[in-house]
């Protein structure tokens, strides 16, 4: 379970990375930051079985 955990953690952390590396404007990468950690909280919340 820790595993996966992290796993998810780091896979979150990277593409917000990502998204920040891309040449988008402000507003866009706002949303896909907001969009990616809410996948990110869901999917951590399915490892720690809340869902």
């Amino acid at each position: 379970m820790l595993v996966g955990v992290l796993v998810t953690f780091l896979v979150v952390i990277l593409v917000l990375y990502l998204i920040n590396m891309l040449p988008m404007d402000g507003r866009a990468k706002q949303i896909a930051r907001v969009i990616v950690i809410i996948i990110g909280v869901v999917s951590l919340l399915k490892y720690l079985t809340v869902f």
